[in-house]
């Protein structure tokens, strides 16, 4: 089991931190005082493997001493516990303008306190913990999808840094638009093998039917300029911290022309070093 705790100032991200770690596979836990975190440890490793990644935020909130953190942290790896403590930092300027931004109060401001004191008086409380901790990461300049690539870069799985999924969808329009869709592009002005006698029981994933398709200069014209756009999409996407993109082909039925187009941007986004999916809703009816 692999057991991560999140500290660090209040406004500098741990929220966020959590929700991208939690789309990383990981367990997370809010809030949870330091003494209960041996026990929820050993919860985790008696659960045969299904708490493998666990991340526990722990903060000001929790309403005790600091060095009752640090206390746990050295009894936990003195366990064997695979534990690691990363400390989020950001400097006094950006908290304050992120609190005035949320409209929010400092967990430590009091009444006629300024955000300012409360970020500094914060700052000193946290001073040991950010010397003990394994990792100190500084958000002060990082936008989300900045934030998520830092986190993947430290913690993230081999599929993780492969970066943005795309999943591949074919379907027909006389069944619906998918919900799910991101992207949607109506293939239905494609030469149609509904209306060839041989072809019409037949699907987009075989032969003949994507040989009739594709014998059309406006298929592969179609099918350039839609990889062209894809390629400079994609990219942009990852760097936002989009982790998945679900791209819809729809033809009238969803068996002939979509499922071919599909089939064939896929084979031309692996080929291009993504981490592809393909999918074909309405094939089967």
């Amino acid at each position: 089991m692999e057991l991560l705790i999140i500290t660090g100032l209040s406004g500098s991200g741990k929220s966020r931190t959590a929700s991208i770690l939690e789309d990383m596979g990981y367990y997370i836990v809010d809030n949870l005082p330091a003494e209960m975190m041996v026990k929820f440890a050993d919860f985790c490793a008696a659960s045969q493997g299904h708490y493998k990644r666990v991340a526990l935020v722990y903060d000001v909130r929790a309403g005790e001493p600091f060095d009752l953190l640090l206390g746990t942290l050295e009894r936990l790896k003195s366990d064997g516990v695979n534990c690691r403590m990363l400390f989020l930092d950001t400097d006094t300027p950006t908290l304050i303008a992120r609190y005035k931004e949320t409209r929010r109060s400092h967990p430590l401001a009091e009444e006629g306190s300024s955000i300012q004191e409360a970020a500094e008086l914060e700052r000193s409380m946290l001073q040991g913990v950010r010397e003990k901790a394994d990792i100190v990461l500084d958000t002060t300049a990082l936008s989300v999808g900045k934030l998520r690539s830092e986190l993947i870069a430290l913690f993230g799985s081999e599929r993780d840094r492969r970066g943005i999924h795309v999943d591949v969808m074919s379907f027909g329009y006389k069944h619906g638009l998918p919900m799910e869709a991101d992207l949607v592009f109506d293939v239905r002005f494609l030469p149609n093998p509904y209306y060839v006698p041989e072809l019409k029981r037949r699907t987009g994933l075989e032969a003949p039917v994507r040989d009739y398709v594709f014998q059309s200069e406006q298929t592969h014209e179609f099918l350039r300029k839609l990889e062209e756009m894809l390629l400079f999409l994609l990219p942009h996407y990852n760097a936002e911290g989009k982790t998945m993109l679900v791209v819809g082909i729809g033809c009238t039925g969803g068996h002939h022309r979509s499922v071919a187009i599909a089939h064939e941007i896929s084979t031309r986004l692996q080929a291009a070093g993504f981490d592809v999916s393909e999918s074909h809703r309405d094939i089967s009816r």
